[in-house]
C-alpha cells in the first residue's frame, strides 16, 4: 500500500475485542486508527466527525444495529469504505450486509488469517468477503 496513511475507526461493543483489532492494525505503519466507538449511534457520530477512510464495524451492536449505523454512515459520509467485522456467518446476514454498500465482510472468527488481508483489498479499491 506504500506509504500512503488511512484513518480507520473501529466499532464494536467489546472493548478488549478492539483492543486485539487494534494491535492487528498496528502491525502495518500505514494504518492509523483514528478512533473507536462502541453503540451504532456513536459509529455514525464519530464517522461524520473523523471522516475515516475505513470503519470496521460489528452488526451487533447496542442501540442501532451495525447494518442500519452502515446505512446512515455512507449517506452521511460516502467517501469512508465499511468492512463488517462479525461472528455472524450466515449467508443472508452476509448479503444483507454487502447489499447495504459494504466493501468487506470479515467473520470473527476468521480475523487472525483475514483481517490485513480484507483491510488492504478494501483500501485499494477492491472487495473482500470471509470464506466460511
Amino acid at each position: 500500500m506504500g506509504t500512503a496513511s488511512f484513518r480507520i475507526l473501529l466499532v464494536d461493543d467489546f472493548e478488549p475485542w478492539r483492543h486485539f483489532v487494534a494491535s492487528m492494525l498496528m502491525t502495518k505503519p500505514e494504518l492509523q486508527v483514528a478512533g473507536e466507538a462502541s453503540d451504532g449511534p456513536e459509529a455514525v457520530q464519530k464517522a461524520v466527525e473523523l471522516k475515516p477512510d475505513l470503519i470496521l464495524l460489528d452488526i451487533s451492536l447496542p442501540t442501532l444495529n451495525g447494518i442500519e449505523a452502515a446505512r446512515q454512515i455512507l449517506k452521511l459520509v460516502p467517501e469512508s469504505k465499511i468492512i463488517f467485522l462479525s461472528q455472524e456467518s450466515s449467508p443472508e446476514i452476509i448479503e444483507e450486509a454487502m447489499n447495504v454498500g459494504a466493501s468487506g465482510y470479515v467473520v470473527k472468527m476468521m480475523a487472525g488469517t483475514e483481517l490485513l488481508t480484507a483491510v488492504e483489498s478494501v483500501l485499494l479499491g477492491g472487495t473482500f468477503v470471509s470464506r466460511n
